[in-house]
């Protein structure tokens, strides 16, 4: 683990400093040095002093010069060097490489017994057990260093510089190489659901492997039949030879649940029995990683192939659920995977979590094909730290995902964006009504929904019924299947109806949906009057309702199943419907009683003044924001998904309207309700702090607690520190000078402590259960016959950030939120109290919102 002032190097480096460590003012080699006596006075006689060049007072002089002590540490009388004392005491020229010498007692001994174990870093040193929350702050002094040596060492060598420029570029190459990822995987899946999902209805007979829109391109049909054509078979044709009677839509109607069983069987049993971290959004683990929280396997290559093979097999299924929030977990595990191809990103976490933040904005971007809203999203709803370098390579990753994916081209209609509209008739300022009063549906759902799924969910964990998974997931999907099948509003994908949906009603469409008395006389190019509607128009609107009935109560019941689940698409579908149904209703009252107020002063008899289509996209965005509680994001999403730019202003005022009603109900969104539920250690930076309380307060330890477990640093030996180990499951201790004096050195991790002492007592000789840890730079002269001594400064943190016992707790909750801490040490007048962990502040925190604190489950 680096620290100021530790330098790793080799010891035949002559043309480096590296192995150097200055020490007030005199300079010592450690590179491969043991214990040596303090250097700020004179020590009988001897001080330090010599390079093989010239005779010097410190070594910090042939430094200067570019060259370096030979000897590792070598104490010289006045005016002789180096050799000429290593002649008087009879060491032989040559033999420092092999054996090193110290002061000790006016006299020189042999082989030391104490040497600094940590020359080199260990394997798993300096790194994190799972379910804790990395040290931003050491994360990011570790990254400055080592961008401070490639820096230094670019003006020393050709090979130097190429590689300072490989490395500042590789963030960019790293960027590219997650929006191609992305961009492929979304497009696969984007083409391999939809195929599926037509597999329930039937098969195409020129290819088993087209869907049913691809196999009747070229079918030269009518275009009023153009859903069905001669290449086309659904089952009960394929089975009884006819698509006629009862017996063929019982038929049609059996195949359709036993598709949608096996699809969700497969996706539910690849995700228990290979990636359980598969199931679900994805969106709340990822927030909750983005702040700093370890779950190892989360974004591993068995995740990203499970979850891309099962969401598939989800969607496909017909269960309520989408596509997109899966799609950025997608997009994470694709970032966290190819961090390992490039050392900093792959061995420092907080480096990590910039391109994580990147990779989110890229799967958004592919979800929806809004590059601009994937960016705000991830920098509004999923990322803990984002500065200004990780917003511009998030936009080059959302641009290259959006590239690939238009260049794959999964919709078949070369664009990118998910849902086209073409509205013709622009939005009149009274139309806001409507829209605010589906902002207040919107919120009102979002709140609904978050309660009834977080108490279902609390359900599942809590009772028999999350043992079960497999079976959870095959009723639901069949109750799915069964009532969705003679409603063709919900036979259809969720994609498909959304599309329908906010589709504005043209010449040429034969939606029911569109089935309006026609008056053709009145009719001026692509634009139609409003009109009475007809029966296809009253049958769609009471299927409409029965959807949204099924809708509303079925996601509630799959959002959280064992297999992947997005809520992007359900939430959209709930609003766009609503909004359909109003839209309907105000074009129908504005053409019955056009001379009412409201409407005679825009809306003219024969005039084509409302747009059903428009108010489905407003209901979609209001519903989308009352679940979420996106504002800024959502809107840029819809209008990118849609390509609505002029219909900003109505979109604004329902998403703005949403989130007020939700957040008065409920302040938390969905994805925020699931951390809390699963007791993630996730310190939201967008609340306030305002109680009145201390560090002293929140603390450990407590009144009536055991004191806190210290670790001594000069006094305790390998046994005592691994009783400690053994006896508590603190991530850390304080290291103080002694138990009776309680002054601060510095802080040690749990982790690291035992990896140091399980390698020195494997590779270091005389390290037993009674040698004594050393914290410290230099150590007292020992007896000859006394076991070795183990050095562990190295792992020591010795700045470790403290507050004191009188800090105002809304002080200490922003400097851990704003520096990401994960402890801080409490003193009193630079004596240790005690310590407050990121868990402690989050207990506290529930406790003032009275909210149970045994929620919070990790540090």
């Amino acid at each position: 683990m680096d620290k100021k002032g530790y330098r790793r190097g080799s010891f035949q480096s002559s043309t480096s400093d590296e192995d150097m460590v200055e020490i007030e003012g005199v300079t010592l080699d450690f590179s491969m040095a043991d214990d040596v006596p303090p250097l700020d006075r004179e020590m009988g006689g001897w001080r330090v002093g010599s390079c093989d060049c010239q005779p010097v007072t410190t070594c910090s002089d042939c430094r200067e010069s570019r060259q370096c002590c030979r000897l590792p540490f070598s104490l010289t009388p006045r005016g002789e060097n180096a050799a000429s004392a290593a002649a008087v005491k009879g060491v032989p020229p040559g033999r420092f490489p092999g054996e090193f010498y110290s002061y000790n007692g006016g006299e020189m001994n042999g082989t030391s017994k104490m040497m600094d174990f940590l020359e080199e870093p260990l394997p798993g040193v300096g790194t994190y057990e799972d379910f804790n929350t990395i040290d931003w702050v050491r994360e990011k002094s570790r990254d400055r260093d080592r961008h401070r040596e490639i820096t230094s060492k670019s003006k020393e060598s050709t090979w130097a510089l190429i590689h300072s420029v490989s490395d500042a570029f590789s963030g960019w190459l790293l960027m590219l190489l997650i929006g191609l990822s992305a961009g492929s995987l979304a497009g696969l899946i984007d083409i391999s659901a939809h195929w599926m999902t037509d597999l329930k209805e039937g098969v195409c007979l020129k290819g088993f492997w087209l869907n049913h829109e691809h196999c009747c391109w070229k079918a030269e049909t009518p275009f009023e039949n153009r859903d069905t054509c001669s290449d086309w078979r659904i089952w009960s044709q394929l089975i009884i030879g006819t698509s006629e009677g009862a017996f063929a839509y019982i038929l049609n109607y059996f195949m359709y649940v036993i598709w949608a069983l096996l699809f969700s069987l497969l996706a539910v049993s690849l995700v228990k029995g290979f990636a359980p971290y598969a199931c679900g959004s994805g969106i709340p683990e990822i927030k909750t990683i983005l702040s700093g929280f370890i779950i190892r396997g989360y974004l591993g290559k068995w995740t990203l192939i499970i979850k891309t093979i099962t969401l598939v097999l989800a969607v496909s299924s017909g269960l309520s659920l989408g596509k997109e929030g899966p799609l950025v977990h997608v997009a994470c595990c694709c970032g966290n995977i190819l961090c390992h191809l490039f050392i900093k990103y792959r061995k420092n976490e907080a480096k990590r979590r910039e391109v994580l933040s990147a990779a989110a904005a890229a799967g958004v971007s592919v979800a929806f094909g809004a590059p601009i809203g994937g960016v705000l999203f991830s920098l509004e709803e999923v990322s803990y730290y984002f500065p200004l370098k990780t917003l511009w390579r998030s936009f080059f990753a959302a641009l290259v995902a959006a590239f690939t994916l238009r260049s794959i081209n999964p919709f078949g209609n070369s664009r990118l964006v998910l849902f086209y509209v073409e509205f013709h008739t622009p939005w009149h300022l009274l139309e806001l009504v409507p829209f605010i009063l589906l902002g207040i549906f919107g919120g009102l759902w979002g709140a609904f929904f978050i309660r009834s799924n977080i108490a279902w969910c609390r359900r599942r964990k809590t009772t028999k019924l999350g043992r079960y998974p497999v079976l959870e997931v095959l009723v639901v999907t069949a109750v799915t299947a069964i009532l969705a099948f003679p409603n063709e509003y919900t036979r259809m994908s969720t994609s498909e109806l959304i599309s329908e949906l906010f589709n504005d009603c043209g010449i040429l469409d034969y939606s029911k949906l569109c089935e309006y008395v026609s008056d053709f006389n009145s009719t001026k190019g692509d634009d139609l009057p409003d009109r009475a509607a007809g029966p296809g128009v009253y049958t769609a609107m009471w299927q409409l309702a029965l959807a949204l009935i099924l809708k509303v109560f079925i996601t509630i019941f799959t959002f959280g199943m064992k297999v992947p689940s997005g809520l992007f698409i359900p939430s959209m579908a709930v609003g766009a419907i609503v909004g359909r149904l109003l839209g309907v209703g105000m074009e129908q009252l504005a053409y019955y009683h056009h001379d009412w107020t409201i409407f005679s002063g825009w809306c003219s008899q024969g005039a084509d003044c409302i747009t059903p289509g428009l108010y489905a996209m407003v209901g979609a965005a209001a519903c989308l924001g009352g679940v979420t509680r996106m504002t800024v994001s959502l809107v840029v999403i819809m209008f990118e998904l849609t390509g609505g730019l002029e219909y900003i202003v109505p979109l604004m005022a329902a998403a703005m309207t949403s989130k007020w009603v939700a957040d008065a109900i409920g302040r938390e969104g969905i994805y925020d309700a699931h951390i809390r539920l699963n007791g993630y250690p996730f310190l939201e930076a967008k609340e306030e702090f305002s109680h009145k309380t201390l560090a002293m307060d929140v603390m450990r330890p407590r009144r009536n607690d055991p004191p806190l477990t210290v670790i001594t640093q000069d006094s305790m030996t390998v046994e005592d520190v691994e009783v400690i180990i053994n006896e508590t499951t603190y991530s850390g201790y304080p290291v103080v000078v002694s138990r009776e004096s309680q002054r601060l050195v510095g802080f040690v991790l749990r982790r690291d402590l035992i990896i140091s002492i399980e390698n020195a007592r494997k590779k270091q000789d005389g390290i037993v259960s009674t040698s004594i840890i050393y914290f410290t730079d230099h150590s007292p002269p020992l007896p000859p016959s006394s076991p070795s001594m183990l050095k562990l400064r190295s792992i020591l943190d010795l700045s470790p950030f403290t507050v004191t016992d009188q800090t105002p707790m809304e002080i200490v909750v922003d400097i851990f939120r704003k520096l990401g801490l994960r402890q801080c040490l409490v003193t009193h007048n630079g004596k240790l109290l005690g310590i407050i962990t990121k868990k402690d502040v989050l207990k506290h925190i529930a406790q003032m919102a009275n909210q149970d604190p045994d929620s919070i489950l990790f540090n």
